[in-house]
């Protein structure tokens, strides 16, 4: 675990990071972005004004995982709220801590931040990653979770 570092994603890594985001749409059955979203995700990230943040976790150098996160807003706490919108460790690595070390990364950003509270989301299949949030003390909320797509906006 020593060996593994978390750094936010540059210029330089996107590339390292972009393909471990492709990776981590095979593992949720999903399309992986295309060149036009890349494109969008590229400049999203790395903007003066970025809507979200990155990190990649790297082990002796090498690409192993990620997280992003950006920020909305609880207007109840009348504080920030870090939503936590991927994480995910390469299948060779899982069971090593790496994911662990990422969600705990990212639960120090929402202290550090002033965050009231952290949020994210789970596929109902992912058996894994339920146990995994659970074990740490996350809890599942009683609220559905509703989309409008691109073409319904």
């Amino acid at each position: 675990m020593s060996e593994c570092s978390i750094e936010q994603v540059t210029s330089e890594s996107f590339s390292d990071f972009f393909k471990l985001l492709c990776e981590l749409a095979r593992y949720e059955h999903l399309t992986p972005p295309d060149v036009d979203a890349e494109s969008r995700l590229k400049h999203d990230l790395l903007d003066s004004h970025p809507r979200l943040e990155a990190y990649i976790a790297r082990y002796q150098g090498s690409p192993i995982g990620f997280a992003t996160f950006f920020f909305s807003y609880s207007t109840f706490l009348a504080k920030p709220t870090l939503f936590l919108e991927d994480i995910f460790v390469l299948e060779s690595y899982r069971g090593n801590g790496y994911g662990k070390k990422l969600f705990d990364f990212c639960r120090n950003e929402a202290k550090v931040r002033g965050c009231g509270r952290m949020d994210w989301m789970v596929l109902t299949w992912n058996e894994p990653s339920i146990q995994f949030y659970e074990k740490i003390g996350g809890s599942r909320l009683g609220w559905y979770t509703y989309r409008l797509s691109q073409d319904q906006l």
